[in-house]
């Protein structure tokens, strides 16, 4: 596990955009995991901004988006569909039929839907760099704390914590749907390569609580290091509980 500390939030969208940009350049077919939120936005718009100059290709590169509410339609606002064909595939030569979302209004056998998304992404050959963010109380994906999780995609109900932190996104916290398809930690770790993101001094004590050296599903994030190619990018707010011997500054 590398950890690298930016002085800012834009520094560290700069920084891991480049992170995204040269895995590319190694690998024009890069399957990539791709995360919503508030976090990684700053990263999509400078890969927006990359992508105009000429600095990166898209077309042919396929995604794989870690989540969705359930019951929200593509269209919906608030949908993760929304979130990233607005925020992102949108405004990229990325190709659609290689934009792959969980599916979030389906009614309908809810375990073979699961079941398919997993089946695609092996097919795809799996991820090779899976970006993440990561909750106040330690979920990846929507992987919430637990005394187990799950390895592969499956329907979970959302923590009175999370539907709290995303009904900032909506008009009454009544409207934050309580259930949600996620990719499990299984999948998630079977990633090639990870790159999670942080900002802000609200996740420094969840920071240091998934990176200090203790393991536990009732912080989920602190699985990942037992990742063989994690890389954690902070600004300065969001690492400053951190106390360890690995981390750098970005250059």
């Amino acid at each position: 596990m590398k950890i690298i500390i930016c002085k800012d939030y834009e520094h560290m969208s700069r920084f891991s955009a480049d992170i995204v940009i040269e895995q590319i350049r190694q690998k024009p077919d890069s399957v990539i995991g791709l995360a919503t939120g508030s976090t990684p936005l700053g990263m999509y718009k400078e890969l927006i901004r990359q992508y105009k100059k000429g600095r990166v290709d898209f077309s042919k590169v396929v995604t794989f988006n870690l989540d969705e509410y359930l019951g929200l339609s593509p269209d919906h606002p608030q949908s993760y569909h929304y979130f990233m064909f607005n925020n992102f595939f949108n405004h990229i030569n990325i190709k659609i039929e290689n934009v792959n979302l969980p599916g979030g209004i389906t009614a309908y056998n809810l375990d073979g839907v699961c079941r398919e998304y997993d089946e695609k992404i092996e097919k795809a050959g799996g991820i090779d760099l899976q970006i993440l963010g990561i909750g106040h109380n330690g979920h990846i994906g929507f992987n919430e704390p637990g005394k187990k999780l799950y390895t592969q995609t499956h329907i979970v109900s959302l923590s009175h914590e999370t539907i709290k932190a995303n009904s900032r996104f909506f008009d009454h916290i009544d409207e934050v749907p309580r259930k949600a398809i996620t990719m499990g930690v299984g999948g998630i770790m079977r990633a090639k390569k990870i790159l999670l993101l942080a900002s802000g001094k609200d996740k420094a004590a969840i920071i240091k609580k998934a990176f200090s050296g203790i393991i536990t599903t009732e912080i989920p994030a602190s699985l990942l290091q037992l990742h063989k190619d994690i890389l954690v990018i902070l600004d300065k707010e969001a690492a400053k509980e951190l106390k360890l011997d690995n981390k750098r500054f970005c250059a």
